[in-house]
């Protein structure tokens, strides 16, 4: 029985798919493909209490929107296969992040940031430069992407209230997941990234941060 035709997407229906995506991450709501984490019961939390745990979740649906835009514009220009295939199963993880965040950010009573579509942006072209690179560079940026989001998660498990536990079991997944997405990246051979990208990288970051715990 003869094998089915592979369709080969033209440069149009590459940025459809592309556009597809950005929208759905940037302004949707993309369903997680594992359980939610969080299973403590939810605290009765002051208001200062609250809109500090929303903020910090705000914050990270923000890291999971650029971390999308990063893969996704890396992967759309990676030569290789394999690392093709590492960058969107680490997008796929980060989908279901950013579901996570999303909920917690409902159950908050709040929402996500207004400048997901910026944050998407920015993100992808980042993604576009890396990629073209080499794939060498690509798996770079995912291990310096990872370790700096694995930093700034671990300064919300410090800063959220004490009781928020929801939140910290959330948190604590997504740690474990950053962590393992760049000791694969590492494994594959990445490059380490020479100054001063890692510094900017680390000035954007806490530009986003600055912005998304109240926008």
């Amino acid at each position: 029985m003869p094998s089915a035709a592979v369709r080969h997407l033209s440069p149009l229906d590459r940025l459809l798919v592309e556009a597809q995506r950005a929208l759905e991450t940037a302004l949707g709501d993309p369903p997680a493909a594992r359980p939610y984490p969080a299973v403590a019961p939810d605290p009765s939390l002051s208001e200062p209490e609250r809109r500090h745990a929303a903020g910090l979740m705000r914050i990270n649906h923000v890291g999971e929107v650029c971390a999308q835009g990063l893969y996704f514009g890396q992967a759309a220009v990676a030569r290789d296969p394999a690392t093709r295939g590492h960058l969107l199963e680490a997008a796929q993880e980060e989908t279901d992040h950013l579901a996570w965040c999303a909920r917690r950010l409902r159950e908050l009573d709040s929402r996500p940031s207004l400048f997901n579509p910026l944050w998407y942006a920015g993100s992808y072209g980042i993604g576009l430069l890396a990629g073209l690179r080499g794939d060498g560079w690509n798996l770079g940026f995912v291990v310096e992407t990872e370790r700096q989001v694995e930093a700034h998660l671990d300064e919300h498990l410090g800063s959220l209230p004490a009781d928020d536990r929801r939140s910290r079991e959330i948190i604590r997944v997504m740690k474990d997941d950053e962590a393992r997405h760049a000791d694969h990246a590492e494994a594959a051979g990445a490059k380490v990234l020479p100054p001063p990208i890692p510094q900017a990288m680390a000035a954007a970051s806490k530009l986003m941060k600055l912005v998304a715990y109240r926008l």
